[in-house]
């Protein structure tokens, strides 16, 4: 594999997803610092080259570059059958969570940008409700899976779908939403943080 170039904004979730996902695979990348507006976006022409939707992360990597956090776990996991499972089953799962951490959960991640950089007002009370129930659906799932001997999202140990969803659900209290009413998924954080390999960013819980 070529070097890979990671552009790169340190607080950022999606862009900590990738770093997280590479530092676990132990794999090493340039790290290109872009310095990001709030709502997510970078409108820089320089940038626009690089990902035209002005989309951070993007992972350089094999001559193309790959731009969303979703789309670069996945090329990343391509290959790697222990973070993305070869079965037709296990596969549609994880895939299904991969899309869910970018399509539901994204409500969470938005509420967070909001609370960092402009403040959540009144005008955001339909996004919480959408977050808090984004997150209610993943804190279900896990407890069903830890009644049923399971302690990942998909399969018997953790693929590209426990990545894809652990910054969000993490950082939830950057928007005020505590872990306390998620038993589940605070199991869940202990066991992605003691992982070999494990890096953090702020606002990630150590539950001790």
């Amino acid at each position: 594999m070529s070097a890979l170039v990671l552009y790169d904004d340190e607080l950022d979730e999606d862009c900590y997803r990738v770093r997280l996902f590479l530092s676990l695979l132990g794999v090493e990348a340039r790290r290109v610092v872009v310095d990001v507006v709030p709502g997510g976006e970078q409108d820089s022409a320089a940038f626009r080259a690089v990902s035209p939707a002005g989309v951070l992360p993007v992972l350089r990597m094999e001559g193309q570059a790959v731009c969303g956090a979703q789309a670069v776990l996945l090329a990343l996991a391509h290959g790697r059958a222990e973070w993305l499972p070869e079965g037709a089953a296990d596969f549609a799962r994880v895939v299904h969570w991969v899309q869910f951490a970018g399509g539901p959960l994204r409500a969470a991640l938005l509420m967070r940008r909001a609370s960092l950089f402009a403040g959540v007002g009144d005008e955001q009370s339909a996004r919480r409700r959408a977050a808090v129930a984004a997150l209610r659906i993943v804190e279900d799932h896990l407890a069903d899976r830890w009644l049923d001997g399971g302690q990942w999202v998909v399969g018997e140990g953790p693929t590209v779908a426990d990545i894809a969803l652990f910054p969000t659900v993490a950082l939830c209290r950057d928007w005020g939403e505590e872990h306390s009413a998620y038993p589940a998924l605070r199991r869940w954080v202990r066991a992605v943080r003691a992982l070999p390999g494990f890096v953090t960013m702020p606002g990630i819980p150590d539950y001790g």
